[in-house]
């Protein structure tokens, strides 16, 4: 398969597509994706730039975030199906490989079924975003119906489904704006 590797920490240039082997299912509870598209995120340019968590294990596979067809399914997998169209938040941080390639092997528990409303390039921006706004709204800010939160960045890939998360849990919403180098707070 095609793959974009990192070579070594620097600019984008040090990405470069390569061939490599096709990943293959070593735990039966992984599927086999095909991916269609693949999320960028702020993580994946840092690793770029800074190097991944395990600069031993170079050159690398960059990317966390996909969306593609099952192809393959290990022999335990429960809730998926050859053909599915599903969306994930996996790996790419250097141990094991991401998702900028045609192909990426992921567990079924990091995976989830697309939603029929969402394009897979749609649905391979969300996973990272979602989980991060997920966890700091309902675990552990544990926001109830009717509190207040202010959600600095409310413009930004995860403030702007913060403020989603909150209105959709009943919460009263404000966010900062900050045009022309002046902070306006906006009840949303």
């Amino acid at each position: 398969m095609k793959a974009v590797l990192m070579t070594s920490p620097g600019a984008p240039e040090v990405l470069q597509i390569e061939q490599v082997a096709n990943p293959v299912i070593e735990n039966d509870r992984e599927i086999l994706v095909s991916l269609k598209a693949a999320g960028v995120n702020p993580i994946d340019t840092k690793l770029r730039t800074r190097g991944t968590f395990y600069p031993d294990q170079m050159p690398a596979i960059l990317g966390c975030d996909g969306a593609g067809i099952v192809t393959e399914i290990g022999e335990n997998v429960q809730k998926f199906k050859v053909g599915d169209e599903v969306y994930f938040c996996n790996s790419g941080i250097g141990a094991t490989a991401g998702n900028y390639a045609e192909l990426a092997v992921v567990d079924e528990r990091f995976v989830a079924k697309k939603p029929s409303s969402l394009t897979f390039v749609e649905a391979a921006a969300a996973p990272l975003v979602l989980i991060t706004a997920w966890e700091s709204l309902y675990d552990r800010g544990n926001l109830q119906a009717g509190r207040k939160v202010l959600i600095h960045g409310g413009a930004g890939g995860v403030g702007h489904v913060a403020i989603q998360l909150a209105k959709l849990q009943g919460a009263e919403v404000a966010t900062l704006l900050v045009q022309k180098k002046k902070q306006i707070l906006l009840k949303v």
